[in-house]
């Protein structure tokens, strides 16, 4: 019953119609109005709230309580720094510590990125892409490394829309390079080259929409994911 929703899925219930923009940046966040959206008591609300603010996803605001955070330019495009620094590290870890399971779901991401990305199915693709992010992440052996490498994937996701990329099956190719150093246990082969899919992968990257200035006056923003490069 929905009644008896843990704080934890109401909070994955608002991440995600935060990240999918269901609830856009800027808009108040009532827990009376949240309550009712996931036919809940207002306790797990406020839970929930704390945690996403936690996160960087929701703010507060004098006279407006909490709402949906507004991220600055800067802040999107530091998270691609960071997730350049910690994917890397990640992919290292799951060399020395992955596990069997891990190998075995793994391989089977590739073979079928591989597939979809040969017959254009983009959409496929992109799924079958975080996936395999995701289960690389699970396979480092550290929860905390683990957590923030999904916490930073999400908001990523929330900031910008990954274009279709031209080079599908290359990327697959990539995914499956890292796969063979870790199988391998090969940690700095694995690191370099999760180092170097990621740098290929910025271009692709888009604002999902004009991000909020530091300081808002009529500077007009900037819509690429890193305007420094």
């Amino acid at each position: 019953m929905r009644g008896h929703l843990s704080a934890h899925a109401v909070c994955t219930a608002i991440r995600d119609d935060i990240v999918s923009g269901a609830l856009a940046p800027g808009s108040r966040l009532i827990e009376e109005i949240l309550a009712a959206r996931y036919g809940v008591s207002r306790v797990p609300v406020r839970e929930a709230l704390r945690t996403l603010q936690s996160e960087g996803f929701v703010t507060t605001r004098r006279h407006a309580g909490a709402c949906v955070a507004e991220p600055t330019e800067q802040e999107a495009a530091d998270l691609l720094d960071i997730r350049a620094l910690l994917e890397p590290l990640g992919a290292a870890r799951a060399a020395a510590r992955r596990s069997p399971a891990h190998l075995k779901v793994l391989r089977g991401l590739v073979r079928l990125g591989r597939e979809r990305a040969r017959h254009g199915h983009p959409a496929d693709v992109r799924q079958l892409d975080g996936w395999f992010h995701e289960t690389l992440a699970q396979a480092a052996g550290s929860p905390s490394l683990t957590a923030l490498l999904t916490q930073l994937r999400r908001k990523i996701e929330w900031m910008y829309v990954v274009e279709a990329p031209a080079r599908a099956a290359e990327s697959w190719d990539e995914h499956g390079a890292v796969l063979d150093a870790v199988a391998r246990g090969d940690a700095e082969r694995a690191r370099a080259l999760m180092a170097a899919h990621i740098e290929r992968s910025l271009p692709v990257h888009r604002l999902r929409r004009p991000a909020v200035p530091a300081v808002r006056d009529a500077k007009r923003p900037v819509n690429t994911a890193r305007a420094r490069n």
